[in-house]
């Protein structure tokens, strides 16, 4: 029964369309019940989307959290990253097109990823339902790395996924939001591109989908042409536009996440506008797909 304080729907929309709305999504809220979302929010479309459309994507999590699915973000910070640094007046040194992290850029790196970017996403969230639990790779240290470069310092890639914690924090119907910093077995720790932490994640949790929510609208076959998105892929054919070079700057490591994901269990990767209003809902509950989905 409607309370007396319920004014009725807030938006312009017809209690009919409503309903037509909530037909098309059954079949997929029955598909992806019970099913692990990984969601990799990435710090370029974070920057371009803090304040309300933060929100926005919070209430798409709880939303997704609330009808039976169990999503877990995975969060970057580059942007956020460089800019603290900026501030501070250190300058980034790069090696190969990546940010050399020695031992005084690798605590700003944890200050911004674990005390800032992960605390926003966190509240974000826990002010739509009180979900959410940040932490880190470092945590139970499940996120296990090696160095990738002597000459980059204190920058991992991913040996192992320890989901002990993980399944814990699921179990429990709680919404992980993880910073990608990890651990080696010395207990050193290591800044981790984000894009890679959340398909080795995705991968060993068995996720349904990897879904990365960046500032373009898919994967392009031209990379400065808007009009050739690609709305699916197999991998045979995402790998062909990796190997020839088309897939510039950001996107290459996106669409190797992608890869890996599903070449290791993953049934979907998806590459997705994050700025766009409800995109993750309009991936997972409608037939107007939106943005690139990668099948194996």
């Amino acid at each position: 029964m409607r309370s007396a304080d319920d004014q009725g729907p807030k938006a312009d929309v017809s209690p009919e369309a409503a309903a037509e709305v909530l037909v098309e999504a059954l079949p997929y809220l029955r598909r992806f019940a019970g099913s692990v979302i990984v969601v990799k929010y990435g710090g370029n479309a974070l920057n371009d989307t803090l304040g309300d459309p933060l929100e926005v994507f919070a209430s798409d999590i709880v939303l997704m959290h609330s009808v039976g699915l169990r999503p877990l973000v995975v969060h970057g910070g580059g942007p956020q990253i460089s800019a603290l640094l900026q501030r501070l007046g250190m300058v980034s040194q790069f090696h190969e097109g990546l940010r050399v992290t020695d031992k005084e850029t690798l605590e700003i790196a944890r200050m911004v990823l674990v005390g800032k970017v992960n605390k926003d996403i966190v509240s974000a969230i826990n002010t739509k339902a009180p979900v959410a639990v940040g932490i880190s790779g470092e945590d139970g240290a499940f996120l296990r790395v090696t160095a990738r470069d002597p000459a980059l310092g204190y920058v991992g890639d991913v040996r192992s996924v320890d989901t002990t914690l993980l399944d814990k924090l699921l179990a429990e119907q709680l919404v992980p939001v993880i910073a990608t910093i990890g651990t080696d077995d010395d207990g050193n720790a290591y800044n981790v591109n984000a894009d890679t932490a959340a398909a080795a994640i995705a991968a060993a949790l068995g996720a349904e989908k990897l879904i990365h929510l960046t500032n373009v609208e898919g994967i392009r076959a031209v990379a400065t042409d808007p009009t050739t998105r690609q709305s699916h892929l197999r991998a045979d054919e995402l790998d062909h536009l990796l190997q020839s070079g088309a897939l510039a700057g950001g996107m290459a490591p996106k669409a190797q996440s992608c890869l890996h994901a599903v070449r290791n269990g993953v049934a979907a990767a998806h590459v997705l506008d994050g700025r766009v209003p409800h995109v993750l809902l309009l991936e997972l509950f409608t037939e107007a797909g939106i943005g690139t989905m990668v099948s194996p």
